[in-house]
């Protein structure tokens, strides 16, 4: 027991006294340092405030990283480019390097996929050569049954619409000669830079398939020691993701491109190996693309055969686009791209609006790596944060536990005297 003054109550001994009131609490006047009652926060307006600031950070930090990389818009393409070419060929580098040295089987792909897009890009030059002629006669027979199509029911306009715009067209384009040239010659100096970016996306692409491994480790190496593990399960988590989208939406671009060759050559609609280029092209767009490529399918065999055979053209774009959409996504995309449908559509709006063609293309990319990331960076990284320490040198087994009791507790749980 404790030793009690006069006018005070004995307290055990290793007991707490009752606490007090103080003045403020026996009176219910604010405290110093506290708010009258009438002033103070509730505490769903602290935590939202918190969200608040916490997400107009992130928000500054995510348009500075978007306005630098629009200032540096060549060299972030070109590594884009580099990686999709590097997902690509790793494949049959891998497959090749079991037999001849890696360098060599760099070598191989590049000389393999060069003469591939080579040879198709000659035989699409060389059908539109051979069609050209043919080609300019079914046009001009097209919009003239155009021009007699639309004077009827349900339209009813006048006769030579079609061919007093085509008129208008070329005087426009006379008129205007010199700002077309102007426009043609900044093409050009954009055909330079794209020129430029895909040699530095080949440049880059040939070092990443034959030594990314080892420059994978060296980034490792400047990561603290902690989380080196954690980011490079992140990271191969994010090249499994891209590299699988890769090659599922040029897989899918090529069995669509298969499909629109096959009904248009069969419907006898012109162009049809620029056609499967145009389309195999827009796919890459995800939702969007490939109905904007068979609108401009339906234009020319409007032109070329007739609104019936336009109108049938139109319904690929629902036939293709549900063969995409439940048969070849699920099979091919499914297992490298988990996200919904309206995320996908939300990202291909926001890069469009941010980047043109080019943001609607690496968006979904994009979202899906960063998405993957997260995912693993919450999976594995709280055991690096919440694992023990490991015990100095010198210390016993349950050395550190016996430390940690409160002095005043035995170990069969009797308060000390």
């Amino acid at each position: 027991m404790n030793g009690a003054g006069p006018g005070r109550r004995p307290v055990p001994l290793g007991s707490r006294r009752p606490r007090v009131p103080s003045r403020h609490a026996r009176t219910g006047a604010p405290g110093p340092g506290r708010a009258p009652s009438g002033e103070r926060v509730s505490s769903g307006l602290r935590t939202v405030a918190g969200y608040a600031w916490r997400l107009a950070l992130l928000g500054l930090v995510a348009f500075l990283v978007v306005d630098v990389l629009a200032r540096l818009e060549l060299p972030v393409v070109a590594l884009f480019v580099a990686l999709v070419i590097a997902s690509v060929l790793r494949p049959p580098v891998d497959l090749l390097a079991r037999a001849v040295p890696r360098s060599v089987a760099v070598l191989l792909a590049f000389l393999c996929t060069i003469a591939l897009v080579g040879g198709i890009l000659a035989l699409v030059g060389t059908t539109v050569a051979d069609e050209w002629s043919r080609l300019g006669n079914e046009l001009r027979g097209g919009l003239t049954r155009i021009d007699h199509w639309l004077t009827r029911a349900p339209f009813h306009l006048r006769p030579g619409t079609v061919t007093d715009l085509r008129v208008k067209i070329g005087e426009y384009i006379s008129a205007h000669r010199s700002a077309l040239l102007n426009t043609a010659l900044s093409g050009a100096g954009r055909v330079i830079e794209l020129v430029t970016g895909l040699a530095l996306a080949v440049f880059c692409s040939v070092f990443f398939l034959h030594s990314g491994e080892r420059m994978w480790s060296w980034a490792q190496q400047q990561l603290p020691v902690r989380s080196r593990s954690v980011w490079d399960r992140a990271g191969r988590a994010a090249w499994r993701t891209f590299a699988g989208y890769t090659r599922g939406v040029l897989i899918v671009a090529a069995s669509n491109a298969v499909l629109v060759g096959i009904a248009l050559a069969i419907l006898r609609v012109p162009l049809v190996m620029p056609l499967m280029v145009l389309e195999f092209a827009a796919t890459l767009i995800p939702l969007i693309g490939s109905p904007i490529a068979l609108a401009i399918a339906s234009v020319v065999a409007l032109a070329a055969r007739g609104p019936v055979i336009a109108l049938l053209v139109l319904a690929l774009i629902v036939i293709i686009g549900q063969i995409e959409g439940h048969l070849l996504h699920p099979l091919v995309l499914s297992w490298s791209v988990r996200i919904h449908p309206v995320a996908i559509a939300l990202s291909v709006a926001g890069g469009t609006v941010l980047a043109g063609i080019l943001g609607a293309v690496v968006a979904v990319p994009v979202v899906s790596v960063a998405w993957v990331v997260l995912g693993e960076l919450r999976r594995h990284g709280t055991p690096h944060r919440s694992a023990p320490e490991p015990p100095a040198a010198g210390d016993q087994p349950g050395h550190r536990e016996k430390q940690g009791r409160r002095p005043e507790q035995r170990e069969d749980g009797q308060h000390g005297g």
